[in-house]
């Protein structure tokens, strides 16, 4: 199995004390956290994409770019890139210019975005946000693989011999397909046989394992491999302890905060306690052991090779944030690589 940070740079007050947030200091840590992630040995650190309060990562390209300048061996990952608002063009020329930057480390999850937002900033709507990720899919994957592009769709102006530069390092990069609710990325997933990253936070397992059994479905349908299909899957939270009681006592504030900021953003709350999302949710709170234990559990239902962990503090000290990474990698990582089998990430080019 591998292992990914992510973060989607949420900008709030602190959530045990309220102190307010720093806008130049949360993008520091985010960047001081990619690196500790490749001192850790995490394999890859994703920056999500949102263009609505409370978050600031309106522009993963720029932040991965500064921390592909901090880094050497860390695979790069956007979580995920709204294709649905940008234009594929655009897109394409930001993305491989980070691909060269990052000498080669570059992968993207899109997907369609979400947000109130989004309709009065880019004037995407419900009715059409599905069709236009789809065609800036298409489109953005035929600039990364061709020279020249002629091209006609529904929602840019179309292309006649157009070349775009600078041409990527990776031919192809990989993409990945995000996915929280819809099978519309699932199947646009499993049409070109990429891999899908099924989101795996707000709810019980059930509704992850029904779409990821419907992209392999698909994914069979479309004439692929079985074997090919690749997964990966996020958790709701981390927090481990070298007893379980311990963890629970310093993870339930940062929890209850949590929660208490849901209600007050007016987001619906699934679960109703910290055991309650222990025992349902993908949280991964407790133990070494439990935390392996609930992993393979997880594994059984979605056959996923990859997961993510909260790059973020939420609440923790710095130290508790590192000794925190720090145990996953001691004392679970080890062991979940050796028990759950991974295809390796695609090499670096050679410069």
């Amino acid at each position: 199995m591998k292992f990914l940070l992510i973060t989607l740079i949420t900008h709030l007050p602190h959530p045990l004390t309220g102190e307010p947030a720093d806008t130049t200091a949360r993008f520091r840590e985010v960047v001081d956290n990619a690196v500790l992630a490749e001192e850790l040995g995490f394999d890859g650190y994703g920056v999500g994409e949102r263009h609505e309060r409370p978050f600031i990562s309106s522009s993963p390209p720029v932040v991965l770019s500064h921390i592909a300048a901090r880094t050497r061996t860390i695979r790069l990952f956007t979580a995920v890139t709204t294709l649905s608002l940008l234009d594929p063009v655009r897109a394409y020329e930001d993305y491989a210019t980070l691909d060269h930057l990052s000498g080669g480390r570059l992968e993207l999850i899109i997907g369609k975005g979400n947000g109130a937002a989004q309709a009065q900033l880019f004037h995407v709507t419900a009715d059409d946000q599905w069709d236009r990720n789809r065609e800036s899919y298409e489109l953005f994957r035929r600039l990364w693989r061709e020279d020249r592009v002629t091209w006609q769709g529904r929602f840019r102006p179309s292309l006649t011999d157009a070349e775009t530069w600078p041409r990527p390092l990776q031919r192809p990069i990989r993409v990945w397909h995000g996915s929280a609710t819809s099978r519309e990325s699932v199947d646009l997933a499993a049409r070109y046989g990429d891999p899908l990253f099924s989101a795996n936070v707000s709810n019980p397992v059930e509704p992850y394992a029904e779409l990821i059994a419907y992209y392999r479905q698909r994914w069979a349908h479309y004439g692929h491999d079985p074997k090919d299909a690749l997964v990966g899957a996020g958790t709701a939270g981390y927090y481990a302890a070298k007893r379980s009681q311990d963890a629970i006592e310093t993870y339930r504030p940062i929890f209850d905060a949590r929660q208490a900021a849901f209600r007050r953003l007016g987001v619906p709350l699934v679960f109703t306690s910290l055991e309650d999302a222990i025992e349902r949710s993908s949280i991964l709170v407790g133990s070494p052991q439990q935390i392996i234990d609930k992993v393979h559990r997880y594994h059984e239902r979605l056959g996923h090779e990859v997961i993510h962990l909260s790059a973020d503090r939420d609440g923790l000290t710095p130290e508790q944030h590192r000794e925190n990474l720090e145990l996953f990698q001691t004392d679970i990582a080890p062991v979940l690589r050796r028990e759950i089998p991974s295809r390796p990430f695609p090499t670096v080019p050679a410069s």
